[in-house]
């Protein structure tokens, strides 16, 4: 961005199956965010979160990324950008530091979280986020912040999320080739979790399932840290295949009625109720029964919420989510959609749209979007922590130069 106030501009791009998202915010002195562009486009060229199509991609970023900056009235130089897929994993990993008796500094903190990421992954493989989870002090755990604390050796539990390198340089390709920098890769489940998730869900413990067209992206915190995450090849793009096949309509069209009368239990529509559905090949629309649309749609959410269900109890920590589950993105907006998930997870459900923000927030306010200002909020962290650092280095180097003066009187 190359105007005045550049420094408080931050951009969020999420490339997704079928939207193309980009949201522009403003940081306020308060800390909060303010959204002052956004624009959404559909997507071409993408698929389960992979890259099949370069030149249709970019022509996609492209066309959100100048409408969020007309609207906004800034250029856009650089942006935090999502990345999703099968090819996610995640893995927890513990570092340790011998730190001797002296006060733990930050210092300490980086050192011990670079032993924890030092673990070996294939070369095909990068490594996207290294996030603390918790500290041990000798022998006292469950430490959040052990700047100050002292002891004799200090251990790191963190998260590791990786991905495959050759599907993050053609996600990247396709925005630098719009003249845009990448600041960072952020997996998508992370940054929904920003959006939506409150501070008192993720301490107790909560499962985050944000569920898009191509992917559905899963996030488990507990403790106010990222346990696991995992991204299954299931989601949207699945109903609407059925739709289109069972009542012969063009994949388009099947998407607009998806999005306009599907419901994922049955029960809850009326038998009375219609609908218009389009032929393909010219020939004239067909009025259909709701119902009928509800009972194709039906069984396809109930085997998602299985295979997210069989992805928790996999991952070790579904009885550690009390708060439950968490939905968001586009397709989980579904009317029964909550209904079907509380009977296949046996516990609380909700349907979560992005965490109020300022500005322009009403265009932003539907879980279809809670990607891409989550990448506002993981930007926002990120900056906070630059600032922090400097701070940091700064402090450092006033020692270093008080110690050089000591030792020229001294010596």
């Amino acid at each position: 961005m190359t105007n005045g106030h550049e420094a408080n501009l931050i951009v969020g791009l999420d490339v997704g199956t079928a939207q193309t998202t980009a949201v522009i915010g403003e940081t306020l002195p308060n800390g909060e965010i303010s959204i002052i562009g956004v624009a959404n486009q559909p997507s071409r060229g993408m698929d389960k979160g992979g890259v099949n199509d370069l030149d249709s991609v970019m022509r996609s970023v492209k066309l959100a990324l100048n409408q969020a900056a007309t609207i906004a009235e800034c250029d856009v130089s650089s942006v935090y950008l999502s990345i999703s897929g099968r090819h996610i994993h995640s893995q927890n990993e513990k570092g340790m530091v011998s730190i001797d008796g002296h006060e733990v500094t930050q210092e300490d903190v980086d050192h011990v979280i670079h032993t924890a990421r030092s673990v070996k992954i294939p070369t095909e493989r990068q490594t996207l986020h290294v996030l603390p989870q918790d500290y041990i002090i000798d022998e006292l755990e469950g430490i959040k912040s052990p700047v100050g604390m002292s002891g004799v050796r200090m251990e790191a539990n963190v998260h590791m999320v990786t991905c495959s390198a050759d599907w993050a340089r053609n996600i990247t390709k396709c925005v630098e080739r719009c003249d845009v920098r990448v600041d960072s890769l952020v997996f998508s489940g992370i940054a929904s979790a920003e959006a939506v998730l409150t501070e008192d869900e993720k301490d107790l413990g909560v499962c985050l399932v944000d569920i898009g067209a191509g992917t559905t992206d899963i996030a488990v915190y507990a403790g106010g840290s990222l346990r696991h995450c995992a991204v299954l090849p299931v989601a949207g793009n699945q109903v609407t295949s059925d739709i289109a096949k069972i009542f012969r309509t063009p994949l388009s069209h099947a998407e607009q009625i998806k999005v306009d009368f599907a419901c994922a239990r049955a029960a809850l529509v009326g038998k009375e109720e219609s609908i218009e559905v389009p032929s393909v090949g010219g020939r004239p629309a067909r009025t259909m029964s709701r119902q009928t649309l509800a009972e194709v749609v039906e069984p396809r959410y109930q085997e998602l919420f299985e295979l997210v269900a069989e992805a928790l109890r996999n991952s070790g920590f579904d009885g550690q989510v009390p708060a439950g589950i968490v939905l968001t993105g586009g397709t989980a907006q579904i009317e029964g959609a909550e209904t079907v998930a509380e009977e296949i997870f046996g516990m609380p459900v909700r349907l979560a749209p992005p965490l109020p923000l300022k500005g322009l927030h009403q265009y932003v306010e539907e879980p279809g979007f809670a990607t891409a200002v989550g990448l506002l909020h993981f930007g926002v962290a990120q900056l906070d922590k630059k600032v922090e650092a400097k701070a940091s280095e700064n402090g450092i180097g006033q020692s270093i130069r008080r110690m050089r003066n000591w030792f020229k009187e001294a010596f």
